[in-house]
């Protein structure tokens, strides 16, 4: 009998006599032992498989976990971040509509005739507005109309402007205008003052230049004469 033989008549009668000669089938499993593993062993090494695959998925989802409220906090600040934009921005929306509420801006003669009210009672003085004709165009290079509100108080002379707001040509134009009224007149102001809810900041270093003091509230001016706190 060759070995070809041999091996095919083997592989034949092998399963029956594994399944009906138990000493033919303990000799053949320890023939084979080397081959494979003991049981506990690969018992012990699928669990350290599933023991690191537990343990991956645990800190896969802590990281997640982590990266969530790091989101989260993230979004809450974004969030805050947003109101907090909204809520100054709903407060100059109430501060710039305030203005016509708090002044009566109708129109710029309804501001001056309200803010020379309020000087008025709180000063206990009358506020004049002077009208005079500049025929030699002194002031806005020809012959116009002038306007100004003057303060006689205690001998002293106050000459004001009084506006819903003012900017860097509106400055030097009340100045000039000023000047056109102490030169006609032959009086030296003593106070220049501009009084305006709204005073462009530019115009700011101007009038500290030309000696015009500058308000942005009415109060702040009787605070100032007085000495009492705003009513």
């Amino acid at each position: 009998m060759n070995t070809e033989t041999l091996k095919e008549a083997i592989r034949r009668e092998l399963p029956g006599f594994v399944k009906t000669d138990p000493e033919f089938r303990a000799y053949l499993l320890d023939l084979m032992r080397p081959e494979f593993a003991p049981r506990a062993e690969t018992d012990d090494r699928f669990y350290s498989i599933l023991n690191e695959l537990r343990s991956d998925r645990e800190e896969q989802h802590g990281k997640w976990e982590e990266q969530n409220r790091k989101w989260e906090a993230n979004q809450a600040e974004l969030q805050r971040l947003h109101e907090e934009i909204m809520a100054q921005n709903d407060k100059l929306d109430r501060s710039i509509g305030g203005l016509g509420a708090r002044w009566g801006l109708k129109s710029e003669s309804a501001f001056r005739n309200a803010l020379a009210g309020i000087l008025e009672k709180h000063f206990g003085v009358e506020v004049l507005n002077i009208s005079e004709y500049d025929d030699q165009g002194v002031v806005f290079g020809r012959p116009d109309q002038i306007e100004l509100d003057i303060i006689i108080k205690n001998g002293l002379l106050l000459i004001c402007e009084l506006k819903s707001s003012i900017d860097k040509a509106g400055m030097y134009s009340f100045e000039r205008k000023a000047r056109f009224y102490e030169e006609r007149h032959q009086r030296k102001a003593d106070r220049l003052i501009v009084i305006s809810p709204m005073i462009d900041l530019r115009a700011l270093p101007v009038a500290q230049r030309l000696g015009i003091e500058t308000f942005s509230d009415s109060q702040d001016l009787v605070w100032q004469e007085t000495g009492r706190l705003r009513p």
